[in-house]
């Protein structure tokens, strides 16, 4: 059970920042981040009342159920009523320790999501504009914003290479299981023998970082400029406006020559730049401190086979928790998406429960 106190101080959070934020008389830093915390909390604050009220309600049924002046009829409906209580009442339960599990910090953030051809050759290029899509079309459905950072153009009308950045809210904590190696096993158009071909793609997502999480200075970086090239290797640009951005101490190098500007490339690679310094930082403090970090659904092991879309049975499957949808076509269109990433969210969040209660 729940500590009582600890759920009435969410209420009461929640009520403060509430006036607060309809005062205006918040400034404009703390008006945004009052305003997260409170979404946060509105989030579960349904849950969080009807568990502050569940004694009052329960005994208020009891007395009803056991007074013998109440009739038949009453007594029946008060009892389906208590059973219906205690239910809700242990859901509320489950949602609120969820919710009080210990916060990932980057879960709040914005998302970089990086989609690259592995093995498979012009296969493995369309497998990424097919995932491409997919998470294009997640976005749509949730409404999220999405900008294109870096793409990169493959034959057969694949990419080699598509970066983009996610917005909206607690984005990193919905797409971080996504990273891993994603394979596909289907027909290639090309293929006369009508054999099924397996290809793969390498997807990492990277909370997005901003300058007060990381600190990186000019002279920790080396910067190249050079001219745009096209995907058989030819120049585009007649300006050396694509950026290549090493950073010294980590050896993590970025390109970007999307746009005609060598300023906006630069501004995009740096935003890569910092996200993926910032994620090499956590990973370390999280191996230090973290003995559990390897048995966590959302570790982020990119080098980790976490998917397979096989295309001929029409199903897609989670390696990770077991779990096989035979809905593909629901799947790649953004439709079924939210019904596999709930079953890893839950079993991230009992591994998590489950460490909780041996430490």
């Amino acid at each position: 059970m729940i500590p009582v106190a600890k759920i009435k101080l969410i209420v009461d959070t929640y009520e403060t920042l509430e006036k607060e934020l309809a005062s205006g008389d918040t400034s404009k830093e703390d008006f945004a981040k009052k305003s997260k915390e409170y979404s946060s909390i509105g989030e579960i604050i349904y849950q969080a009342k009807g568990y502050l009220s569940f004694e009052k309600d329960k005994l208020d049924l009891e007395k009803i159920i056991e007074d013998k002046k109440s009739d038949k009829e009453m007594v029946q409906l008060a009892k389906k009523e208590l059973n219906e209580l205690l239910e809700k009442n242990n859901n509320y339960e489950k949602i609120l320790r969820i919710y009080l599990l210990p916060k990932d910090e980057a879960d709040s953030k914005n998302a970089i999501l990086e989609i690259r051809a592995g093995t498979g050759g012009d296969e493995a290029g369309l497998f990424v504009a097919d995932l491409y899509k997919m998470y294009e079309k997640v976005c749509l459905n949730n409404k999220w914003s999405f900008e294109i950072i870096s793409i990169s153009k493959s034959n057969a009308g694949g990419f080699k290479e598509v970066i983009l950045l996610i917005k909206g809210n607690n984005i990193y904590s919905f797409l971080k299981y996504e990273s891993g190696v994603h394979r596909v096993q289907r027909v290639p158009k090309t293929e006369t023998q009508g054999r099924v071909h397996t290809s793969a793609a390498t997807v990492a997502v990277l909370p997005e970082a901003e300058e007060v999480d990381i600190k990186i200075q000019e002279k920790d970086l080396r910067i190249d400029v050079f001219r745009s090239m096209g995907a058989g290797g030819q120049s585009v640009n007649t300006t050396d406006s694509a950026v290549r951005i090493t950073h010294i101490q980590s050896g993590i190098v970025v390109t970007n020559q999307d746009e005609k500007s060598q300023h906006k490339n630069r501004a995009k690679g740096m935003k890569i730049l910092r996200s993926r310094v910032y994620e090499t930082e956590r990973e370390k403090k999280d191996k230090e401190r973290s003995r559990d970090r390897k048995n966590q659904i959302g570790s982020g092991d990119r080098s980790e086979r976490i998917r397979t879309y096989n295309f001929p049975q029409g199903r897609v499957t989670d390696h990770r928790v077991n779990v096989t949808l035979h809905k593909l076509e629901e799947f790649l269109s953004g439709d079924a998406f939210e019904e596999l990433n709930q079953s890893l969210r839950l079993q991230d969040q009992e591994i998590k429960l489950a460490n909780l209660k041996t430490q």
